[in-house]
């Protein structure tokens, strides 16, 4: 398989990369530095230079505050980008798979999300990430959305990298007790993001870690215990002490509807998956 990465500079991306060469696929791997995704012109030569089967959008502009402060920017990246993508992914024959968010959810149902509910974003990222979800299933009748969340892993920036490297430097940590979601290891995304392009089937997936739905705080204190530094002193607070600019999502759990129905298994549990994350790390 041809598959051509957009965002393959970032954790999820290189997690991609890395599993699809191992599959053998032919690999075209684009970060910011070789294609900006805004750049209609340069989409349109790459796509016409690499004639790609498969088409895996991990690239984003995730900074939710960041979003909040420069809408214009957020749905330049997260919508109208992913939509050329989507369009020419469509001229060139291919599927066209993209990464959403749990943050299209407003976080006011108590239990798991599924793709039954009703998207209502709270925030600018999440209204951007919705935008370009319904963008790119009209530009290509043949895109897969998949949202997912609280994702972690190897080699990137994000929640759970960061409190672990706060903690083995002996710094004080503050975990939020009042937000909950599921989390998600890049690594087993990745291979499930590879399985929907194979299958070729359009629609909307939540894609997550499987087991119960957790806190910040209670991720936070199995990450540390995993890790051997489960004396590092840790602060609770909720969200609203924080006062950021934009708002979260008080439950994004996610659960999905059609990936048992189509012949796909559960991804294993976040505590195995946050396990092998961790041994990783400490290699």
């Amino acid at each position: 398989m041809r598959v051509l990465i957009t965002g393959a500079g970032g954790m999820l991306g290189r997690a991609l990369t890395e599993h699809c060469i191992a599959q053998n696929d032919e690999v075209f791997a684009h970060g910011r530095n070789t294609l900006d995704i805004t750049d209609t012109e340069a989409v349109r030569a790459t796509f016409e230079l690499e004639r790609p089967d498969a088409v895996i959008n991990c690239a984003a502009w995730t900074d939710v505050d960041g979003c909040e402060r420069d809408s214009v920017r957020a749905f330049e990246v997260n919508s109208r980008a992913v939509e050329n993508l989507a369009a020419n992914s469509r001229r060139a024959r291919a599927v066209f798979v993209t990464i959403s968010t749990d943050y299209v959810f407003d976080g006011n149902k108590d239990g798991f999300y599924t793709q039954r509910d009703d998207p209502v974003p709270a925030s600018v990222y999440g209204a951007s990430k919705l935008e370009g979800e319904r963008r790119a299933a009209v530009a290509s009748a043949r895109t897969v959305v998949v949202r997912t969340g609280w994702v972690f892993g190897v080699g990137g920036r994000n929640f759970l990298s960061t409190v672990v490297e706060r903690a083995r430097h002996g710094k004080r940590l503050k975990a939020i007790t009042d937000a909950f979601g599921t989390p998600t290891y890049a690594d087993d995304l990745a291979r499930r993001l590879r399985e929907l392009a194979q299958l070729d089937l359009p629609g909307i997936y939540h894609v997550v870690n499987s087991g119960r739905g957790v806190s910040y705080a209670e991720f936070v204190y199995a990450a540390l215990k995993a890790s051997g530094l489960d004396r590092v002193e840790i602060e609770s607070v909720s969200m609203k002490e924080l006062h950021r600019p934009a708002e979260r999502p008080r439950n994004s759990r996610l659960r999905c509807l059609l990936s048992e129905a189509i012949g796909l298994s559960a991804l294993p549990d976040w505590e195995h998956a946050l396990s092998a994350f961790v041994a990783r790390t400490l290699r």
